[in-house]
């Protein structure tokens, strides 16, 4: 009797397949190749879409000049300063929150309560607080960038099985080494996850602020040149921005993946 060969084949293979590295620069191109021809035929006025090609002539020269190089380091200073406060002291809280039933029961309605306001909102009681100086800038931006970070700790930390910590404690663990070796670890997928989420509101906040009280930084420049009309430098000014959530985003991928290897 012949044998039959049935060829099996695999329906979620699709699933699996890598995609090229360069994919992701190919759609960038697409976009920006498109916004050349849209700009260079006269569809929109150069006023109020400049080509790429102009925007980064006119971002060399004001980097040559060394205007670029005065705003970006007083916006990365108060951003980066405020980032790395609000993000501290939202993992820190986090963690007490969710290890902490006592903890859990007196600050959680606190923290709910707190968090659906718009931070931009309590700019102007900051800067009478304290001062239009950076204090205050850097206070908004690291309040806008704790309550991701605590509520997604917090959470992370209720979801770590808890078979784990009981076994942790059973075999000697003191609170400490469970909270280092056994929660920490576990709750690290959902607090990169509200560092990614943070990144985004600190831009927000950063620009927003520098718009509203300060003379230096990109946000300023970007309103700055709004109100002039030049457009080409005001798009260099959305640019660095777009760059400085890219940087931000590769650079806690790269954190998360040393951090979780066994995440991939």
């Amino acid at each position: 009797m012949e044998k039959q060969k049935q060829v099996i084949t695999n329906r979620v293979a699709f699933l699996e397949k890598k995609v090229p590295f360069y994919t992701s620069f190919l759609g960038i191109a697409g976009i920006l190749i498109l916004w050349e021809i849209v700009s260079r035929i006269g569809i929109v006025s150069p006023l109020f879409l400049p080509a790429p090609s102009n925007i980064i002539i006119t971002g060399w020269e004001m980097l040559v000049s060394g205007e670029i190089y005065g705003n970006l380091t007083a916006s990365l200073y108060r951003i980066v300063l405020g980032y790395v406060i609000g993000a501290a002291f939202g993992v820190l809280i986090g963690l007490i929150l969710g290890f902490f039933k006592v903890a859990d029961a007196i600050g959680t309605p606190i923290v709910y309560s707190v968090y659906p306001i718009p931070k931009i909102a309590l700019l102007p009681l900051f800067i009478l607080w304290l001062g239009i100086g950076e204090l205050s800038k850097v206070t908004i931006i690291a309040l806008g960038v704790f309550f991701p970070v605590v509520i997604n700790t917090f959470s992370g930390v209720k979801s770590v099985d808890p078979m784990l910590v009981k076994a942790a404690v059973t075999f000697g663990s003191n609170r400490i080494n469970v909270i280092r070796k056994v929660i920490l670890p576990g709750a690290l997928p959902m607090i990169f996850a509200g560092l990614k989420l943070a990144a985004g509101t600190s831009l927000l906040l950063l620009v927003s602020a520098e718009m509203i009280a300060a003379q230096e930084g990109i946000g300023s420049m970007v309103l700055h040149y709004g109100n002039l009309m030049i457009t080409s430098k005001l798009m260099v000014g959305v640019l660095i921005l777009s760059l400085l959530g890219l940087i931000f985003n590769r650079a806690l991928r790269w954190l998360e993946n040393k951090l979780i290897p066994w995440k991939e």
